[in-house]
């Protein structure tokens, strides 16, 4: 079962952008780029996140479990929806929708990149669990950030040109 915060009617074309936000660090960041180009967002976590007052952004709280608000954008996001992520196996799963799939520090995955993610993801488990590495991925840094900005902007301006052509606009 999921809550919404507000209502998720949008007008005109839906074209939204879905955050997996438990972990999301750039979340304000998204929100602003957003605006500018005025996406609807929808923010999904197992417990309810404040987010700004727009008729663009709202929260989806979904039962606690694992992979439970992955699998609520995985069953919703559509072509030419974009997923902000860190989760490798959500990311394929949203590339296998034809959906626009970018981590939080900039790195867009797409089909040539995510077979590399999966392994190294399964590579770095069996590392951990065999306690020859430790620690998790290095903190965020302004550059990161800066990456980030850029790149939501490039796909967001892409997509409105693809959505344009395809309109006959």
């Amino acid at each position: 079962m999921f809550v919404f915060a507000g209502s998720l009617s949008f007008k005109g074309i839906m074209k939204v952008i879905y955050i997996d936000a438990d972990a999301c660090s750039v979340k304000k960041e998204t929100y602003k780029v957003a605006e500018r180009w005025q996406w609807s967002v929808v923010v999904v976590a197992n417990q309810y996140i404040q987010t700004p007052r727009s008729d663009l952004i709202r929260c989806v709280t979904v039962d606690k479990g694992d992979d439970v608000a992955d699998d609520w954008i995985a069953d919703r996001c559509e072509p030419g929806d974009v997923v902000i992520t860190n989760d490798i196996p959500l990311a394929a799963r949203c590339l296998d929708k034809e959906v626009r799939v970018l981590g939080q520090k900039g790195k867009e995955f797409n089909s040539d990149s995510i077979g590399d993610a999966l392994a190294s993801r399964e590579l770095a488990q069996n590392l951990r669990e065999m306690g020859v590495m430790t620690g998790g991925p290095k903190p965020m840094e302004p550059k990161d950030r800066s990456r980030y900005l850029g790149k939501l902007d490039e796909i967001l301006v892409a997509l409105g040109r693809e959505f344009k052509s395809e309109m006959g606009a």
